[in-house]
């Protein structure tokens, strides 16, 4: 098999029609993913940016942004493009944050009025696309039967989460993180045990066919979540704490947005 041939079997052929991701794919993204990391946090620093409240409130559009625009691709309000589907649109919203934050750094500098002015940039652009949403709601057939499943489902799930902080400490300093991803294995939950989806990941794909069902979203998370937690807060102790945090914040993105994603594209019928 030549570079070009493999390169399309694993990676143009899942975006184009749609198959989820592959093992070969998931390795290269996270691989991209981690580097990605790395140098948005080095960047920070040179900036004299801290990852701190006001960081992550300032952020919070571009993150919503993510899975707004993906939902709308999905349902036809955007072209179906390598730019506005995952992995790609997601390599998008964040070339918009990280260009607009240096814009506004590069005319500020690390000021205090930087952040509401990023953060407000970011709530335009959001904006944009529920502009895009509201003139094509005829379009859409919204399905609000989705709340009867998802409230009582995520309530149960979050108030597991909230007796398993009351007895362990990691799971109590990091319960942001187990809430965020338990909110985006119910939606998962939710999507393909009542509404007929189907999973994209590879290792939740195959726990789902091996057990059956997508209840099993909740183990998974819990089994990523608790090791990863574990090694940054126990293990990583003597490193720099703001590194740790960005860490975090990826981590926190990485449920937040697939889950926003998966409750937007089933509302939206």
């Amino acid at each position: 098999m030549g570079v070009e041939e493999f390169f399309y079997r694993y990676f143009v052929e899942p975006i184009k029609y749609n198959q989820g991701y592959n093992p070969v794919n998931t390795l290269v993204y996270a691989i991209i993913l981690g580097v990605m990391v790395l140098l948005l946090y080095k960047m920070l620093k040179r900036m004299g940016i801290k990852v701190d409240e006001r960081f992550f409130l300032a952020l919070v559009p571009y993150i919503v942004l993510g899975p707004l625009m993906r939902a709308i691709t999905d349902k036809g309000l955007l072209p179906r493009t390598y730019l506005t589907v995952s992995p790609g649109g997601y390599f998008v919203i964040a070339a918009f944050a990280i260009a607009s934050l240096f814009a506004v750094w590069r005319h500020l500098g690390p000021d205090e009025r930087l952040y509401p002015i990023y953060r407000d940039f970011g709530w335009v652009l959001v904006g944009g696309l529920v502009f895009i949403i509201i003139i094509n709601w005829g379009k859409l057939s919204a399905r609000w039967e989705y709340f009867k499943y998802f409230i009582p489902s995520l309530a149960v799930s979050e108030a597991f989460i909230w007796a398993l902080a009351k007895k362990f400490k990691l799971i109590a300093d990091n319960k942001v993180l187990f809430y965020t991803h338990f909110y985006d294995a119910t939606t998962t939950f939710v999507g393909i045990q009542f509404f007929g989806f189907w999973e994209q990941h590879v290792l939740a794909r195959t726990l789902i066919d091996l057990t059956g069902t997508p209840a099993v979203m909740y183990l998974e998370k819990l089994l990523v979540l608790i090791p990863v937690v574990y090694i940054l807060d126990r293990m990583m102790e003597d490193e720099d704490p703001e590194l740790i945090n960005f860490v975090k914040l990826v981590i926190f993105v990485l449920g937040f947005g697939p889950g926003t994603r998966n409750l937007l594209i089933t509302l939206l019928g």
